[in-house]
């Protein structure tokens, strides 16, 4: 068992989020999103990325975030959500670190928090960030939804 986990950190608003290195395909520059006419609500769109059609996820509303406009930091990282390409829109990609799972903790568990997706938080450099399981950030239904956009 890995003594340490590789994840790739980025921010909405100002808080710090991961997912595992093994997640996550590429980072790009936000492209041009093409709207598409009856998607649903937590889909932004679409984008060619090099021949291939790609599903565009705000992850900010799930989030309980107000949606910002776009930066010359914004990026797309394109990640591997139950088997189905798509790319969520972060304000910035941070770094890649190797945590140290003795720096993991579990989330904290209160009433009304909904650690659904979280599967963690990492103290890293006095810093905490959440580590998100991106398979469980969206429903079963809606992965279906994007594997009917990517054809």
């Amino acid at each position: 068992m890995s003594t340490e986990l590789q994840v790739t950190v980025f921010r909405f608003a100002k808080e710090e989020y991961a997912l595992p290195i093994t997640k996550v395909k590429s980072i790009i520059k936000l492209l041009p999103i093409t709207k598409m006419p009856n998607a649903p609500l937590f889909m932004e769109g679409i984008i060619n990325l090099r021949g291939e059609i790609i599903p565009i996820v705000d992850l900010r509303p799930r989030f309980n975030l107000s949606i910002q406009p776009a930066t010359d930091e914004s990026r797309i990282i394109i990640v591997d959500i139950n088997q189905q390409m798509a790319g969520i829109i972060v304000d910035c990609v941070d770094e890649v670190i190797r945590a140290p799972m003795d720096d993991i903790d579990l989330p904290p568990a209160a009433a009304r928090l909904d650690t659904t997706y979280i599967t963690g938080i990492c103290k890293y450099n006095l810093r905490l960030i959440t580590l998100l399981d991106i398979d469980k950030v969206l429903t079963q239904d809606e992965v279906k939804d994007l594997k009917k956009v990517d054809g």
